[in-house]
């Protein structure tokens, strides 16, 4: 069993940037590869970014070069770095974890967090 707990959500101006964190409990977090999905009011869940296990990485076409997903398996901890921020980005972030890698993008992943709020305003 994998928790997953999200932190760093918040409001931010267009053009701005928010660092959002998760952090999962257990000592098998390196044997995962993790992602971030989103949900807007009214939309279905999406995949945003993905990271393997040995740091390989993929994102949606609507987040390259804006957004960077990273880990730290020293602090069980997954990073999304989310630059020049956009009002379609808000949404309900999720990370997630799965041991699937390529296909995280169409296969629910094995474990959910609860979801921190991003908010970017026009």
């Amino acid at each position: 069993q994998v928790q997953l707990v999200e932190s760093g959500g918040g409001l931010v101006q267009a053009g701005g940037s928010l660092r959002l964190s998760c952090v999962a409990s257990g000592r098998t977090f390196s044997s995962y590869n993790m992602g971030w999905f989103r949900q807007a009011p009214g939309m279905e869940r999406e995949f945003v970014a993905a990271i393997s296990r040995s740091n390989n990485t993929y994102y949606t076409d609507s987040v390259k070069g804006r957004f960077t997903i990273s880990r730290d398996n020293a602090k069980n901890t997954v990073f999304l770095q989310m630059n020049s921020l956009e009002p379609e980005d808000t949404a309900v972030y999720y990370c997630a974890a799965s041991t699937m890698f390529q296909t995280m993008n169409s296969i629910n992943p094995n474990y959910w967090g609860q979801g921190t709020q991003v908010t970017v305003s026009s």
